[in-house]
């Protein structure tokens, strides 16, 4: 007869302590969410977190095993969730990715004592190599600039959309949460509301992207929308929508090698900048990063200073080559 876990399961307990409630996975599920829209998380990642949740409740279900929080462990967790991936040739950014949204869950059912042990206690995400950050060419960004067909309604709007996003580095979000009242010609300012961080903040325009900004809303006319950026049909344009149009432009323009995406047009105005001469902070503002971090990897990256520093400073500048 195998040996019984000494720890009591949701439904044992329930009946041990009147007061107790047992939640299956379909309920904790639904207790999380909710906490997570009680913390106000933008929409886009309370998703994230339902449909990640979702994928892990399918793991346990495709190797026979109960989704009862209260049931899974920490070597079920390895086993049975991060080497199931692994086995199912997943990359390390998906797994981690899954994963972050694990821990969130489990971590919320014990500090609301919903489950008796934390299994992701001593979880931690998989190494992954650094890659460099892609970035256009300056080449690249004329060809890409020159598919719209400014000819039509949708050509000037992507074409608009495509210079913001290379003078301002703000995320495909924050592009399509820009209102019409968000626009400040006069000041050379776009007011972004919706941030990822929560926190707003004013972000400056130069005159090109003044007098563009300016042809394009005279075209754009008046509609019910208060979305800057709109379909024909006069509806919001969505974040899908935007990834699609650059991508289809990315093809046209026949770019290699680099991944045409809104994410890439900011990577693309963090080095500019920095070859530019702007500073880390002036970076970090525009940009709209909480810290350093990310903002240190853009000026090590695309500083002149280290190559320019290295000329001097060159080991083979001092010793005497076969070549």
């Amino acid at each position: 007869m195998a040996r019984r876990d000494n720890f009591l399961s949701s439904s044992e307990l329930s009946k041990v302590h009147k007061n107790s409630k047992s939640y299956d996975f379909k309920d904790s599920l639904e207790l999380f969410i909710d906490d997570c829209k009680l913390r106000n998380l933008r929409s886009h990642s309370i998703r994230y977190y339902s449909n990640e949740l979702k994928v892990f409740e399918r793991y346990l279900e495709e190797q026979d095993l109960v989704s009862d929080p209260n049931s899974v462990t920490y070597e079920i967790i390895q086993r049975n969730v991060i080497l199931y991936m692994k086995e199912q040739g997943l990359k390390t950014v998906t797994i981690n990715t899954r994963l972050r949204a694990i821990r969130a869950y489990f971590n919320f059912l014990y500090k609301q004592k919903h489950i008796r042990k934390n299994p992701v206690e001593n979880i931690k995400l998989l190494k992954d190599r650094k890659n460099i950050v892609q970035t256009f060419s300056t080449e690249q960004l004329e060809h890409l600039l020159k598919q719209p067909d400014l000819r039509t309604f949708t050509g000037l709007r992507d074409y608009t959309l495509m210079l913001l996003l290379l003078e301002t580095g703000i995320r495909v979000n924050e592009l399509v949460g820009i209102d019409l009242s968000d626009v400040r010609l006069k000041e050379g300012a776009i007011h972004i509301r919706h941030s990822k961080t929560y926190l707003e903040r004013i972000v400056p325009i130069q005159k090109t992207m003044r007098e563009q900004l300016e042809k394009y809303i005279s075209i754009r006319g008046v509609t019910e929308c208060l979305s800057l950026f709109v379909t024909i049909d006069g509806t919001p344009l969505t974040k899908r929508q935007v990834q699609n149009r650059i991508k289809f432009y990315g093809a046209k323009a026949k770019i290699e090698n680099v991944r045409c995406s809104p994410h890439t047009f900011r990577h693309t105005f963090a080095r500019l900048s920095v070859q530019n001469g702007a500073g880390i902070f002036e970076l970090q503002s525009i940009l709209g990063h909480t810290s350093m971090e990310m903002v240190k990897v853009y000026v090590n990256l695309f500083s002149e200073d280290v190559k320019n520093k290295h000329q001097k400073f060159s080991p083979l500048r001092i010793i005497k080559t076969r070549l």
